[in-house]
């Protein structure tokens, strides 16, 4: 978490002195916050990777966490449920279809 913390304390500190360096040379106040935005953004990608990578890899670990704890949960009762399904479409045999109804409708 603290990884994530400081590079996105990291980037929210370039954009805002940009956008005030910026905004005080007179470019504008809207002017400023694009262009700031896009330098901050540039100036993060070229000069913050490790950070970056720091961040990225927090991330993926917590998002490995997550669907671990999401994978031990098992509805007992579906899996219960599933099972009677799969016996009675066993001993009833192959389903039949719409089409195999209607030609034995025909032949009667």
């Amino acid at each position: 978490m603290r990884d994530v913390l400081v590079y996105s304390v990291i980037r929210l500190a370039l954009f805002g002195a940009l956008w005030w360096v910026l905004a005080n040379v007179g470019v504008g106040f809207y002017l400023a916050g694009f262009i700031a935005a896009l330098i901050a953004m540039l100036v993060s990608i070229l000069f913050l990777g490790r950070p970056r990578e720091r961040a990225a890899e927090r991330w993926q670990q917590a998002d490995e966490r997550r669907r671990e704890r999401r994978k031990t949960k098992r509805d007992e009762d579906a899996d219960e449920e599933d099972a009677l399904v799969g016996e009675e479409s066993a001993e009833s045999g192959p389903a039949e279809t719409a089409s195999d109804r209607q030609a034995d409708q025909q032949q009667d």
